[in-house]
This record gives C-alpha cells, sequence and structure tokens, in this order.
C-alpha cells in the first residue's frame, strides 16, 4: 500500500480542565482534556503535559487552554460507511 495515501480523520476541540502533578517524581504530570462532542462517560483523557514549541523549546499546557484533539487513521484501518 502506499504510504503517501490520505489518512481518515476527524478533529474535536477540547479545553484543559486541570493539570495534574505527579505523587511520584520520576512519572510526569498529566494534562486532563474534556473533549466536546464525546460521550459523556468518555469525554476525558489524561495526557502527559509535555510539548514542544516550534523552536523545540518545552511547553507544557495550562488550565483553561483550548486545545484541538486529532484522531488519525491510516486507509486500512478504515471501512466505507452506509450513506
Amino acid at each position: 500500500m502506499n504510504d503517501e495515501s490520505p489518512k481518515a480523520t476527524v478533529t474535536l476541540h477540547g479545553t484543559v480542565q486541570k493539570v495534574m502533578k505527579s505523587p511520584f517524581p520520576n512519572e510526569p504530570e498529566k494534562a486532563q482534556i474534556g473533549v466536546e462532542g464525546a460521550d459523556q462517560l468518555y469525554s476525558e483523557i489524561r495526557i502527559e503535559n509535555n510539548f514542544q514549541d516550534e523552536e523545540g523549546k518545552g511547553v507544557a499546557l495550562k488550565p483553561g487552554a483550548e486545545v484541538d484533539v486529532k484522531v488519525e487513521a491510516p486507509p486500512d484501518a478504515v471501512i466505507e460507511k452506509d450513506a
């Protein structure tokens, strides 16, 4: 399969609800993001709060930040939906 085939994508809006420090020094802090459009029971995700800006400098999300959550799938991972 061609590696340059377009991926199936969806981008959802989210808001950083809180940033949680780990109780363990060797574990990174987490950002909890509320994802709009997700089922209520599954509308929050927690990810490492460790990013890089355009210059490669380490940055972190802050509470209240508005973010986009992008889901990508390669062409061989999707099926065509009936209309």
